[in-house]
């Protein structure tokens, strides 16, 4: 057989689902590798399955989270035993199976799911499904009767992988089993099209020729794929009953290959058409052959493979009782319609056959997973502590499902790495574990309000790029590692220590320790007046070095040295005259400025007409002293020569958030993807400042215009003069001169001038709504005066009661973003504005809720990209399943 090369189309089948049963039989080949699931099945519980004498344990080592429960008992009669169970996952965005494999190793991985109205709601869901951090498919049901079961064939490329459901709104993940099978190295071997890494989701695999209404699995099959009967029109069934030789790698079942279709009429091509909804996917496919008959000498079988009129496989000659397969070893793309014929040769006495048929699309898996190290090392940790959170999954990726508590770095290239790590009152136990001295790029950690015991380790000081460490309100005793105090001097380290009342926080901690061991003799010998006069020279001296602390001008020194100061003339030369103009604040003009040559960073110049100006400084600078987070603006250095002040932060090259929302031009319109990935930042960010700051602080100032914008389109909070830290030991609220922006502005924070977080959700909620409706903070209702103005929350309101989001959302987008999602985001920042602070949701709740708007505009798009009814190859449990 000569094979002719495959030119680059797609070939995407939309064949008739198949439903059949699986043969009783006894197992004959064995085991070895296979990993069966039962979901839902009780711990330490396994058995065999008496079909196919498949071995099945339970579940429950592999995850954490979900609730077991049983099918209706009117749909367990005749039901294979996996699917009598199911795990269902009421809580949590995503939910992972975690299961060791054999790294290197090509995998088959099969999850089936079968409702059997296990719930009593007779309404199946929609969930998206994950392989590691990529989307593997989405999982959809005719209804509860029917099962869904998806194959993917995966190159491990670590020695575990994780299967995740994803909530998408539309009802809760569940799974029935879950079924890894290792393949031979030496088939489905494929060059990715992409050039990205690739897996092959299986879109049916097919018994041409089938005499019986059976699906053929394991035993039959020795990797355990699934073979179900298909017969089309215009085609006969030719057969043997001596099976043929099992063929070295592909391996299909003999008593699949015993059979094959054939034109009714020997003289014409076997033929048959197949459409694609998807010009894009990539698709792989794979024919099997097997000569059934013991041809005599004048007898032959030759024929071609046609597509859409063009050659793909040529002078095809199926060996007696051997199999041939031919395959793409490259995915195709590009028509709607496909067209095959396999056509007679004139020399050929016999018409063409066909005994078997695989199909796969391409799923693309080049996200890239957190670093194995970071993964490991954060894995470790959460065992270590017990952590009582919906760790679940890849700590990082995707970013709309990172870990609560984690920041991570993102490029295009190098695997995300965790920088931050957040574990303030997580009930923490015991020492500060060892583990984390693995995160060789954290930059701030924050252990504060457990109950730490032991030393401060030393390996603390061995983290290159911490700049933040939290440690206070815990129960460590010793001192604190001298080149942790030195970093701090130098303002290289934010360290706060307090509140752990075992621990020495001098610098002199171990001189102290020495000369108290040396004094202990002496002063056991010496007269008591001598001790007395000792003792009030000590509090003396005690008393001097605090007040010494206390020293306005010691903390100003402190605060000068913590980040790069600049001068005057530094200043003049980084703006290039203040040539560039970026902006104006009440603080005063921002300019636009370059270090180093290719540094490039934005200078807030303190105006002289700025009233309050010299305390905002303060205030901003000491705050971003103290914090780091992803989704808030990094001070780079300051100027604070005489009369002549400036900050430098980060540039921001996208600007404002204000800036993208106003107008009404259709060019460069935000999507929604992005306005919520937008919004999910924002919120991330205040979450830290409330949560993540010990104590907490409130940002006043909440608005668009000071959400800046990366080169990403990635938000960070900016502008930080106004906000005050919030004491935990000082009430619900501190009382503060009204300060903000009208519009943005708390009604019971204007009225009462007490002042907590909830001022700032509200404020919060107010920059959702623009988001959303692309209307600004005060509406003019009549264009012509200015004298009627309505709030956007009372313009929402009253708009709701119209019944249709598309009446909400900003027209530009012109109806591209998911209904569902569109409206869980109107009811959170309805949410947020609510005139009674404590039905407002905290921050954490917000950025829970835009996950879920996240995950569901996702879906959509995935959705939009891949679609096809025929991925629901079901079902092989039974007929009752139909």
């Amino acid at each position: 057989m000569r094979v002719m090369k495959l030119y680059k189309t797609l070939f995407f089948f939309s064949l008739l689902n198949a439903f059949a049963v699986v043969l009783i039989v006894h197992a004959q080949e064995g085991q070895s590798g296979f990993i069966s699931l039962d979901c839902g099945l009780p711990l330490n519980s396994n058995y065999t399955e008496p079909t196919t004498e498949l071995k099945y344990i339970s579940d429950v080592p592999f995850i954490t989270t979900g609730s077991s429960h049983s099918i209706a008992p009117e749909y367990k009669t005749g039901v294979q035993e996996q699917v009598k169970n199911l795990r269902s996952f009421p809580e949590g965005i995503r939910n992972c199976y975690r299961v060791n494999v054999t790294k290197g190793t090509r995998y088959l991985i099969r999850a089936t799911f079968f409702h059997g109205n296990y719930d009593n709601q007779n309404t199946a869901p929609e969930f998206d499904l994950h392989l590691g951090v990529n989307l593997w498919t989405k999982v959809t049901f005719i209804n509860v009767s029917i099962s869904s079961i998806r194959e993917i064939i995966h190159l491990a490329s670590r020695d575990f992988l994780h299967v995740c459901l994803v909530n998408i709104g539309s009802g809760t993940p569940f799974i029935s089993a879950l079924e890894f099978r290792p393949f031979s190295s030496n088939i489905y071997n494929y060059t990715a099209t992409s050039g990205y890494s690739e897996s092959l989701a299986l879109l049916f695999r097919l018994d041409i020729g089938s005499t019986t209404d059976l699906a053929y699995r394991y035993p039959y099959d020795f990797y355990d794929r699934s073979w179900l009967p298909y017969n089309g029109k215009g085609w006969t069934v030719i057969s043997t009953t001596k099976y043929p030789q099992s063929q070295r790698y592909y391996r299909p079942p003999a008593i699949v290959m015993s059979t094959a279709a054939t034109p009714i009429n020997e003289s014409d091509p076997l033929e048959f058409s197949v459409f694609s909804p998807n010009q894009n996917a990539d698709l792989y496919f794979y024919m099997y052959f097997t000569e059934t008959q013991l041809l005599q000498p004048n007898q032959s079988r030759l024929f071609n493979v046609i597509v859409n009129g063009e050659l793909w496989f040529e002078d095809i000659a199926p060996l007696y009782r051997n199999t041939t397969t031919i395959f793409s070893t490259s995915g195709n793309s590009g028509f709607s319609q496909y067209n095959f014929s396999l056509v007679k040769l004139q020399n050929s006495t016999l018409p063409p056959i066909l005994n078997a048929f695989e199909v796969f699309y391409s799923v693309d898996v080049s996200h890239l997973e957190t670093d194995i190290n970071d993964v490991n090392t954060i894995t470790n940790v959460k065992s270590t502590y017990g952590v009582k959170r919906n760790w679940d999954g890849d700590p990082c990726a995707p970013v709309e499902y990172s870990w609560s508590g984690l920041n991570c770095s993102y490029n295009d290239f190098d695997p995300p790495m965790i920088i931050s790590l957040n574990l303030s009152s997580s009930g923490l136990t015991g020492n500060v574990t060892t583990h984390i001295s693995k995160l060789s790029r954290i930059q701030s950690l924050d252990l504060s309000n457990n109950n730490l015991t032991g030393p401060v380790p030393e390996f603390l000081t061995r983290l290159p790029n911490l700049r933040v460490l939290n440690l206070r309100r815990n129960n460590l005793t010793g001192s604190i590692p001298i080149k942790l105090i030195e970093k701090s001097n130098r303002g290289l380290l934010s360290l706060s220590v307090g509140e752990n009342p075992h621990l020495c926080v001098s610098s002199k901690c171990e001189n102290t320790e020495k000369r108290k061991r040396s004094i202990v003799p002496i002063l056991a010998s010496v007269l008591g007046g001598l001790v007395v006069t000792l003792l009030i020279a000590v509090a003396v001296f005690v008393g001097l070095k605090m007040k010494k602390t206390q020293d306005p001008s010691a903390q100003k020194n402190a605060f000068e040295s913590s980040k790069r100061q600049f001068s005057y003339s530094e200043i003049i030369r980084i703006t290039n005259n203040f040539e560039r103009v970026l902006g104006k604040g009440g603080f005063g003009t921002v300019y636009h400025g370059l270090i180093d040559e290719n540094t490039q960073v934005a200078v807030k110049v303190l105006s002289s007409t700025s009233v309050q100006g010299y305390q905002q400084f303060q205030a901003e600078v000491q705050l971003l002293m103290k914090v780091y987070h992803r989704n808030l603006t990094s001070l780079v250095g300051y100027c604070n020569e005489g009369d002549e002040m400036a900050l430098i932060y980060e540039y921001m090259a996208n600007g404002d958030l204000s800036s993208h929302l106003s107008g009404d031009s259709n060019t460069n319109v935000l999507s929604w993807e992005g306005r919520i990935r937008i919004a999910m930042d924002a919120a991330q960010g205040l979450e830290y400042m409330h949560f993540g700051c010990k104590p907490p602080i409130v940002h006043r100032d909440v608005k668009t215009t000071n959400i800046l914008l990366t080169e990403n389109f990635q938000a960070k909070l900016a502008d930080f003069g106004l906000s005050r830290v919030f004491p935990t030991d000082t009430g619900t609220h501190v009382s503060t001169v009204v300060a903000g922006t009208p519009g943005y502005l708390d009604p019971a924070y204007h009225i009462t001038n007490r002042l907590n977080e909830t001022s700032d959700i509200y404020s919060y909620g107010v920059v959702l709504l623009e988001i959303i409706t692309n209307q600004p903070a005060i509406i003019k209702v009549n264009e012509s005066t200015d004298d009627e103005r309505i709030h956007i929350s009372r313009w929402v309101s009253s708009t709701i009661d119209n019944g249709a989001i598309t009446s909400i959302v900003d027209p530009r987008l012109q109806g591209g973003f998911d209904n569902n999602s569109a409206w869980k985001a109107v009811e959170i920042g309805m949410a947020c504005v609510s005139p009674t602070p404590r039905k407002r949701p905290n921050m954490s709740e917000v950025v829970n809720g835009l996950k879920e708007c996240l995950a569901m505009e996702l879906a959509r798009n995935n959705h939009g990209r891949l679609t096809n009814s025929s991925l629901d190859v079901s079902t092989e449990i039974s007929p009752l399943a139909r």
